[in-house]
């Protein structure tokens, strides 16, 4: 129960507060819009453009993402929180109604390219405002709680956004991308512009040099790497007879990874999240290695599965480790680090697994990817003793 406070009944102050839940609207709405094309787009980019096109469009997009997330601090340090979340909620929804004007490579990318600068903008500014509106006491099951909101939207839309595409058209998935968008931007205008906060700033550049925010930032970026892999390359990948096998494990992937930053929310807030990370990451790459028999059905959903347990506790423990290690002024910083870390590693992952596997072909490629995942187990390792060391 909330008060005018925002304190629940008990000890513990609440989550729901109602400026969270108004941010929680622009939440779904980006996330709605991003995940429903996600796979789709690549889809699109294979059948039109030919060649490398799907590789290049999802590599565009996270790309652009990471820079658009590195310059949203600046941006919400100059204008606050809600120019720039209204800005990014635009330039992520209008450009996918016209996404199939041309099915060329290069306006494909293009495209991809600008709704990509508008989600690395909307996640990394409304990231840092979302940091400020949980208490630090339960800032992982807050942050869970968060994921959830997003997760629920990725859930429903990542599959569906295949099934649409391949019953209605393109056409239909971009235009309802692009409506979720922009329709969450009512209620930006409910949103808490920044106050000032206490604590010496941190910028971008400082982030990266600072080992304690710079390990976690690397380990998330290896299971990262595999996301992006995944919802690019998964219906690229399975038998073409399979499609209803490809449906069935994004739907899994994503239900996966949205349980387990719940369950790593509240063990990390109760035992600390830095005893995830490790776990977080064999169990992720476990299923990127599972997922290479890609003529299984149930090594695929199986695989996708596993890897999305690893994925989820992943996000949550490495974010609530950062969160803890800077003021609050860090905030807008530690938001950019860790999505260019999440759009970097998809990026990355996308473009890098698509010349991969031209060569060794899909189940070496998720072999090889899998192997490449637990050289982070060194910096995960080494963050672990340091953060031992401190207590």
């Amino acid at each position: 129960m909330i008060n005018s406070q925002g304190k629940d009944a008990g000890s513990r102050p609440a989550l729901l507060t109602r400026p969270l839940l108004l941010r929680f609207v622009s939440v779904v709405g980006a996330s709605t819009s991003f995940y429903l094309l996600l796979s789709v787009v690549p889809l699109y980019a294979e059948a039109y453009g030919g060649g490398h096109a799907a590789g290049l469009a999802s590599g565009a997009l996270m790309l652009a993402t990471v820079g658009g997330g590195l310059a949203a601090p600046r941006f919400v340090t100059r204008f606050g929180y809600r120019p720039p979340l209204m800005a990014g909620l635009v330039l992520l929804g209008a450009p996918a109604l016209v996404l199939t004007v041309s099915g060329s490579t290069v306006w494909i990318t293009a495209v991809c390219a600008v709704r990509g600068l508008g989600f690395g903008v909307t996640v990394v500014a409304g990231g840092a405002l979302t940091a400020s509106l949980i208490p630090p006491e339960r800032r992982g099951e807050g942050l869970a709680l968060v994921g959830v909101v997003s997760g629920v939207p990725s859930l429903a839309a990542l599959p569906l956004g295949v099934w649409w595409a391949a019953h209605v058209g393109y056409g239909a998935v971009c235009a309802a991308g692009a409506v979720a968008a922009l329709a969450a931007i009512v209620s930006v205008q409910g949103v808490p512009e920044r106050e000032s906060a206490s604590g010496r700033s941190l910028g971008v550049l400082a982030g990266f040099r600072t080992a304690a925010l710079l390990r976690p930032v690397v380990v998330f970026s290896a299971t990262a790497l595999a996301a992006g892999i995944i919802v690019t390359f998964l219906p690229l990948a399975v038998p073409s007879a399979s499609t209803g096998v490809v449906v069935v494990a994004l739907f899994v992937q994503s239900a996966a990874a949205t349980v387990a930053r719940w369950v790593a929310g509240r063990h990390g807030d109760r035992h600390g999240p830095g005893s995830l990370v490790v776990p977080g990451l064999v169990v992720s790459a476990a299923g990127t290695l599972l997922t290479a028999l890609t003529h299984s059905p149930v090594a695929v959903v199986v695989g996708v599965a596993l890897f999305g347990v690893g994925f989820g506790a992943t996000q949550n423990a490495t974010l609530s480790l950062m969160y803890a290690r800077v003021p609050e002024s860090g905030y807008g910083t530690v938001s950019a680090l860790w999505n260019v870390a999440y759009d970097a590693g998809m990026a990355v992952g996308a473009v890098g697994f698509g010349i991969l596997a031209a060569r060794t072909g899909y189940p070496w490629a998720f072999t090889l990817t899998a192997a490449l995942m637990l050289t982070a187990l060194v910096p995960a390792w080494r963050d672990r003793l340091a953060e031992s060391a401190r207590r």
